[in-house]
């Protein structure tokens, strides 16, 4: 009688119909996880009620558990290779195979209708399990990143979902056979909006077929492509009148004939464009309608600082602009003084021989940023140089930032204002929203007290990157008394001991996840031992060689951590020894 009235006091009296129905409309994750652990009532009520998750590492837990725990799932976005990945920092084959998950999806997940795979090694086995299992209701299938799969699968894909509304192939390996693919995907279906295979090497597109994709489907709205002229893709231009975001194409014929391409005209919606390999001569083709863009992707143009300065001025209502650092402070100035309300930033480094003086970003760049655009959220960039008083700026201006991460390049000698110690103070003070935040220095660019200070000030931080910090485990060990929301940490190029970092990993009591490249190690990692627990592997890489352009680079040692209810992996490669495995 007890517990009976105890869940109808902690259920305030709520029927079961009225909270599933008030659930329904709560998505955030971290409410939701704090929702289910009032009660066994609203725990069982948010299972039932949960329709889209995100498993940040696909071992941390097992899909017959993520099953069991959410069997109304919709949508599902699974994420398998550490982020190192996309910098060659991880093993190719450390794993993160979709099979089993595609698998518990074909035979337990009724109403899954949406799935994401991130970073994960996707064969056309799997693809052809998923498609007989969920084919005819799928409408939306993200491989984002992977690899494993062949056209074959794609074609498979095309000729059985035809309510896909989503196909998202960005940066994916994909094993070409031929271009069929996309014709069947004209062919059968009436219903796609969003067709990405941006930085793919998928090179058999026939632009016909794009044609035909744009005829029958006329609600298609975005559109990114591999390198494809843009002058075979006028007629394209011309069926797509849903089009609102286009990103690819190239110019091929550069020289004397590119006034040719002043004739192109771009759907009249189009509001979001990226454009590769464009120029000077070019760059005119989007004047007629750049008072209406609201995104700009330039990291693949040839522009030059200048260039940048004169688009950008016609762009008022840019809200995402994505550029190399060519952009300089001077184009960050017009920025700021034309884009009051762009929300994300995001700065490439550009290569060397494009850049020179004027185009480089530097802290005077940032500051003018930050007190013209109030409305930015989102800040990704290199710089060449930076203060403190720039950060502080950050800090006073830019209350709406949730996420900032800034790499200080090191072929700059010369850096007037460091350590950084009080303008990264000063920043994580002023934006108090800030939940992702990445600080990549050199050696004296943050000293122990700043790490002191960045612990001390991230209150609602999740995501953490930090590089060359610090000077001793004292600074480590004096941050890890802070973050208290801190999930997921990754350290570079730190001198911090084993002992160090797993009594870090032991104060910050909602980490789920550290990865670390460079550390000090002790001879045998027994060290790494003080940081086991109940449902926590731990993973050791050695140091590996890699094999670049410009010779071989020895990687030094990294270490993988993380929660795992799943237990031990059993597909560990060479590469990598588990330490002490759940």
């Amino acid at each position: 009688m007890e517990n009976r009235n105890l869940s109808r006091m902690m259920s305030f009296g709520i029927s079961d119909i009225a909270l599933e129905f008030v659930m329904g409309y709560i998505d955030d994750p971290k409410d939701r996880d704090a929702i289910s652990q009032v009660c066994k009532k609203w725990y069982h009520i948010d299972s039932i009620t949960r329709k889209r998750i995100t498993i940040a590492l696909c071992y941390s837990t097992t899909p017959a558990r993520l099953c069991k725990r959410f069997p109304r799932l919709e949508s599902l976005k699974l994420k398998g290779k550490p982020r190192a990945a996309m910098f060659n920092l991880i093993p190719e084959n450390w794993g993160g195979y979709a099979g089993p998950w595609v698998n518990e999806i074909a035979q337990a997940f009724d109403c899954l209708k949406s799935i994401h795979f991130r970073r994960m090694i996707v064969k056309d086995a799997d693809i052809e399990v998923l498609v007989r299992a969920r084919g005819p209701v799928l409408i939306a299938l993200r491989l984002d990143k992977c690899s494993g799969f062949s056209t074959d699968a794609l074609k498979l894909v095309a000729r059985s979902c035809s309510r896909l509304r989503t196909l998202f192939l960005e940066e994916s390996f994909i094993i070409e056979k031929d271009g069929e693919w996309l014709r069947e995907l004209a062919m059968c279906n009436t219903v796609l909006e969003i067709l990405n295979f941006y930085m793919t090497e998928l090179r058999a597109i026939s632009c016909q077929d794009l044609v035909l994709l744009a005829t029958n489907c006329r609600s298609l709205r975005s559109l990114k492509i591999s390198d494809c002229d843009i002058l075979d893709l006028v007629n394209f231009f011309g069926a797509a009148t849903a089009l609102e975001e286009f990103t690819g194409g190239s110019f091929n014929d550069q020289g004397g004939a590119a006034n040719r391409y002043q004739n192109v005209r771009f759907p009249p919606r189009l509001c979001r464009l990226g454009l590769s390999f464009m120029g000077t001569n070019e760059m005119p083709i989007i004047f007629p309608f750049a008072a209406n863009l609201k995104k700009l992707d330039l990291q693949f143009t040839f522009l030059s600082t200048e260039d940048h300065c004169q688009l950008i001025q016609q762009c008022p209502k840019l809200e995402v602009l994505e550029v190399r650092n060519v952009i300089g402070d001077r184009g960050l100035e017009v920025v700021a003084q034309r884009c009051k309300l762009l929300r994300r930033l995001r700065i490439e480094r550009g290569e060397d021989e494009y850049e020179d003086e004027q185009g480089k970003v530097s802290h005077r760049g940032l500051s003018a940023l930050a007190q013209g655009c109030p409305e930015l959220q989102y800040l990704a960039v290199y710089v060449s140089d930076i203060t403190n008083a720039a950060l502080e700026t950050i800090g006073v201006h830019s209350k709406n930032l949730r996420d900032f991460r800034m790499v200080l390049l090191d072929r700059e000698e010369r850096i007037t204002d460091l350590p950084l110690d009080n303008g990264v103070r000063a920043l994580l003070l002023g934006c108090t929203n800030l939940q992702r935040f990445a600080l990549y220095l050199r050696h004296g660019g943050l000293t122990d007290t700043g790490l002191r200070y960045i612990g001390e000030t991230s209150r609602n931080i999740r995501y953490m990157l930090l590089g060359y910090v610090g000077g001793s485990d004292r600074g480590l060990l004096d941050f890890s008394l802070g973050c208290p929301d801190l999930q997921k940490l990754e350290l570079r190029g730190c001198c911090f001991s084993e002992r160090a970092l797993a009594q870090a990993v032991l104060h910050l009591s909602s980490l789920r996840y550290i990865w670390v490249q460079g550390y000090n190690a002790s001879p045998d990692g027994r060290d790494l031992l003080d940081m086991a627990r109940r449902f926590w592997n731990i993973e050791f890489i050695p140091p590996q060689q890699l094999d670049l352009e410009d010779g071989p680079v020895e990687q030094p040692a990294q270490i993988l951590a993380y929660y795992s209810l799943a237990g031990k992996r059993t597909d560990y490669p060479n590469t990598v020894v588990p330490i002490y495995p759940a």
